[in-house]
């Protein structure tokens, strides 16, 4: 099984996400997402923190109606911030016949030597990136080249992300304004439903 594994705080997952996750998906021929919302301190700078079991359950209501999709779990359960190191040593435990590809923004893709074992994180899954512009995809082609010379599989995959952002979504729901387009309608149902990010 080819499988890939997108983490992020999805503060709340939008549509934008879906997208991204999907595109990833079709590209890299993936059987299986994981989509892993990240635990977090509870009173994170500057944002809007929704609670764990809420981030999974809409990140639920958006991906596991997609076939070879489903939410996870894995970090929230740890109930502290976990490296990723840690998430694909106990996923590669959990599924030990998968190969799996690790999804990452740009500017981590840029910077994953700074990160925490990350021989070993290479060791355990393939390294996956996108380019919004031809600025970036020369950037990011450098950089896969001198990760492989020391060991790394890297896939770059072309990007065209929706404009849509979490500090949006949480702008309007603050607002009381309709989220129709921002997020699934069940997503949005669940916002209203559980007063999420209604106080600042």
């Amino acid at each position: 099984m080819r499988t890939g594994v997108f983490g992020g705080t999805f503060n709340p997952v939008h549509n934008g996400h879906i997208h991204l996750a999907r595109t990833y998906f079709d590209a890299l021929r993936l059987d299986r997402m994981l989509v892993i919302p990240t635990c977090l301190p509870p009173h994170k700078p500057g944002e809007q923190l929704a609670d764990g079991a809420d981030r999974l359950a809409m990140c639920r209501l958006a991906f596991d109606v997609l076939p070879g999709f489903k939410a996870s779990d894995i970090e929230l359960r740890r109930g502290q911030k976990s490296y990723t190191v840690d998430t694909l040593e106990q996923l590669a435990k959990e599924y030990p016949d998968d190969g799996f590809y690790l999804i990452m923004g740009s500017d981590m893709f840029l910077t994953l030597t700074g990160w925490r074992e990350w021989r070993r994180i290479c060791e355990l899954a393939v390294i996956c990136a996108g380019a919004r512009d031809t600025a970036l995809r020369g950037r990011l082609a450098d950089c896969k080249r001198s990760l492989e010379a020391q060991g790394a599989r890297c896939e770059l995959v072309e990007l065209n992300p929706l404009p849509i952002s979490s500090t949006l979504v949480r702008a309007r729901a603050r607002e009381k304004k309709p989220l129709g387009g921002l997020v699934p309608p069940k997503v949005a149902a669940y916002i209203d439903s559980h007063g999420l990010y209604q106080t600042l």
